[in-house]
This record gives structure tokens, sequence and C-alpha cells, in this order.
């Protein structure tokens, strides 16, 4: 976590590659930065697991990561305040106070990025 630099996010306005963290799931530029230099991948799969559920219904959906001291909420919500999901996390080192990613359903994949990617 000693790498990550929160005003590095900015960024990144787009993609150049996706990166497939499972069979119908992509990550961008982005996400990828975000999880090595956090070390977060644990978020990507508690959002993919989230999705799962889901299904693909809502082709866009906002997943919201709220930290408190060490613990944190984690909500996938459908971009207009209405919460499809809520897990609480009891310890988490992530080290913003919050982070959002939007995860697009492509046709064929969740695409999670950021939302500068969009």
């Amino acid at each position: 976590m000693s790498n990550f630099d929160p005003a590095a996010l900015a960024q990144f306005t787009g993609t150049e590659r996706y990166y497939r963290i499972a069979p119908k799931f992509l990550i961008t530029d982005g996400v990828k930065y975000l999880a090595e230099n956090v070390g977060c991948y644990w978020l990507l799969d508690a959002a993919i697991s989230h999705l799962v559920q889901l299904g693909t219904a809502d082709w866009f959906v906002l997943v919201r990561l709220v930290v408190q001291s060490d613990a944190a909420v984690l909500t996938l919500e459908d971009g207009n305040g209405r919460v499809h999901r809520k897990q609480a996390i009891p310890y988490t080192d992530f080290p913003a106070p919050q982070q959002v990613l939007y995860a697009c359903w492509d046709g064929e994949h969740w695409v999670l990025m950021l939302t500068g990617e969009y």
C-alpha cells in the first residue's frame, strides 16, 4: 500500500486494456492500478459476488465502499440512490474514506471501472 497515491486515480480517464479477473468480469487500467497498489482485490471479489446475484437486468451498478475507522460498508446501488445490496466489512485497511467504482454490463461481461473511466 505504500505505493498508493490517491491523486493518481484522476489520471485514468479511459482504458487502453481490459483485464479478465473472472469468466464474465473485466477490469480497466485504473481498477487494476487501484487493486495492485492498495491490495484490494478483495473489494473486486466482493463486488463480483454481489453482481452475480443481481444478474444483468440493470446494466449499470454503482459500487461504493465507505470506510469508517477500520471497518467499512460496501453497497451496490442503481446510481439513483436505490440500494441493491449492502455488506458490512468488519475490518479493512483501505487507505481512503470512500471509493466508488462503476460496474457496466456490456452484453457479455461486467466491466468494473473508476468513475473517471466511464
